[in-house]
């Protein structure tokens, strides 16, 4: 490690120094989130809340004995009765088709208060399908807001929320989940590619609403896609405010604060990396904290800003900092190959190539690993899912760096959410397995195992042909990183016989070997590195390098 440069931060202003971190929207090269975001946790769903209509007797007609029979059992909380009730209704010929209505959208909720979700968002999804002629159509939106706060996207909630147009969203009896409604209507628009229409419904959610960070975030991400950047970078500062302003801070959750304003900040350096404003992006990708799954995310990333702006000890600082002993279930292959092409530029051939090789070395039968696996099953995608779930458990018999690398793919964000809906369904089927003999034997119950067991093997099939995808992406990537890594290599050797041939005809002089300033003010100090990682060190490394290059005479 000779020539290494340490550059320290006092304690006293460490925590000043950071500030900010997170997820990814444009093009820098991005690794997957290593942190598996939190479980939707369900809130409570009061009758008061999401319930207020007043009943139309004269649409609806006369209702049945077994209909009051099963709204009485509802309002004492028997929902087991209650759902075989409500059944009876919907399958029988005694109550009109308003009153069937009511009965399907009743056992809706109850199969939700039940906790069987996934049985609930079929009867749901049945009414979202019928449209405004169903009764109880828009009042089937609130619970399908509710739901979001439990069940995963996967699940295919927001494509039934796209269903409803932004007229229904101003429906009177909404406007208890209203800005909600507005975001999720804007998340459907958003993976719609509808960017416009998203963005109008972004905007629309109140700043005083528990959403409003997550919809600036995101009008953010769709400016940046539109393609308009100063609005995106408009958008996304209204978060950083909120962040800095203590009373503004305080209206929210002291951790969502904390991931909207590092996703803000760092979606901001990416966009002024895209736009070529390099100084911009290391300002902004260098307020990631260190303790964010990000961090060394944003380090990566900086060091292409360094590398671009010809500040080269700081970028191949950063990268001596991802391979710290600290991080060593954490891989950035391409940041061997920046590594390599800035030992190329400064004609430091030897070093260059050490590089290539490490490569080489590390990451070639990695890509090769991971070539065979993604070929397994490849007609069966639930198969591949639970041969997925193996790898994340450690268990798949995969070759060590294998092993790591594709677990880091398996935990995308997206991918997660998808393996927790299909443990939210194992839930749901060991619940029905511990329920009352007497009630599953009832047709109800039957017809909620069955979607139940529908749903549970749609979701192991998406689960499984996504995991195949991350795991293929991750196969490209390292063949365009060998690639690259192949013609570094071939410019090495150019460069070789070139320089050979140059000295056989002294058409060279001597190196100018100054090296790269370190610049370093009153506040730091310095020292050699002497091959012992600290954490408190982590990120301010820099390299003595110097340009070997000859000069033509």
């Amino acid at each position: 490690m000779a020539g290494l440069r340490r550059l320290v931060l006092p304690a006293t202003l460490w925590a000043a120094a950071f500030g900010i971190a997170s997820v990814g929207i444009v093009t820098v090269p991005a690794r997957p989130a290593h942190a598996a975001p939190e479980k939707p946790k369900a809130k409570a769903t009061s009758e008061e809340e999401i319930e207020i209509e007043p009943e139309d007797v004269t649409r609806s007609g006369p209702p049945s004995k077994t209909l009051e029979r099963a709204k009485k059992l509802y309002d004492k909380g028997d929902y087991y009765s209650g759902s075989i009730e409500f059944d009876k209704v919907m399958k029988g010929n005694e109550d009109s088709e308003a009153n069937k209505q009511k009965a399907q959208f009743f056992l809706g909720k109850t199969l939700f208060h039940l906790k069987f979700y996934a049985a609930a968002l079929v009867q749901f999804d049945s009414i979202v399908q019928k449209g405004p002629s169903h009764k109880y159509f828009r009042r089937t939106l609130q619970w399908l807001a509710a739901l979001a706060e439990i069940l995963p996207e996967s699940a295919g909630i927001l494509k039934k929320i796209g269903a409803y147009s932004k007229e229904d969203l101003e429906d009177p009896a909404l406007a208890p989940v209203r800005a909600k409604l507005y975001y999720l209507l804007g998340r459907y628009f958003y993976f719609a590619g509808q960017l416009e229409q998203a963005i109008d419904l972004f905007r629309k959610v109140p700043n005083d609403s528990e959403y409003y960070l997550k919809a600036k975030y995101m009008e953010g991400v769709c400016w940046t896609l539109v393609p308009k950047g100063k609005e995106a970078v408009d958008a996304l500062k209204e978060i950083l405010v909120v962040a800095a302003e203590p009373e503004l801070r305080k209206r929210f959750p002291a951790d969502e604060v904390q991931e909207m304003e590092e996703r803000a900040a760092l979606t901001m350096g990416r966009i002024f990396y895209q736009t070529k404003q390099y100084e911009l992006a290391i300002k902004y990708m260098e307020k990631v904290p260190q303790d964010s799954p990000d961090w060394l995310n944003s380090l990566f990333e900086a060091s292409w800003s360094y590398y671009l702006i010809k500040k080269n000890s700081k970028a191949l600082g950063n990268i001596h900092t991802l391979n710290a002993p600290f991080f060593e279930n954490e891989f950035y292959p391409e940041s061997v190959i920046l590594k390599s092409q800035i030992y190329f530029n400064y004609c430091l051939y030897d070093r260059a190539l050490e590089a290539v090789n490490e490569f080489n070395t590390q990451f070639a039968p990695v890509r090769d690993d991971v070539k065979r696996i993604v070929k397994q099953t490849p007609d069966d995608q639930g198969a591949f899912y639970e041969y997925a779930r193996k790898i994340r458990a450690g268990t798949a018999g995969l070759p060590e760096r294998t092993q790591l690398m594709s677990n880091a793919v398996l935990q995308d964000r997206t991918l997660l959410k998808t393996f927790a809906y299909v443990e939210e369904l194992d839930r749901e089927m060991k619940q029905y397995e511990a329920a009352d003999k007497a009630w599953k034997t009832t047709r109800i119950a039957g017809e909620v195992l069955q979607d139940l067991t529908l749903q549970k093997s749609l979701a192991e099939d998406t689960a499984g042909t996504l995991a195949r995808e991350r795991l293929a992406r991750l196969e490209r990537e390292l063949t365009e990183q060998r690639v690259s890594t192949g013609a570094v290599r071939v410019s090495i050797l150019e460069a070789r016989i070139g320089k050979k041939r140059a000295e056989l005809l002294g058409q060279e002089v001597a190196a100018d070997q100054r090296e790269e300033p370190i610049i370093v003010d009153d506040e730091h100090q310095t020292w050699d590195f002497s091959g012992e990682y600290w954490k408190d060190e982590l990120g301010f490394y820099r390299f003595r390098i110097a340009s070997q290059c000859a000069k033509k005479r």
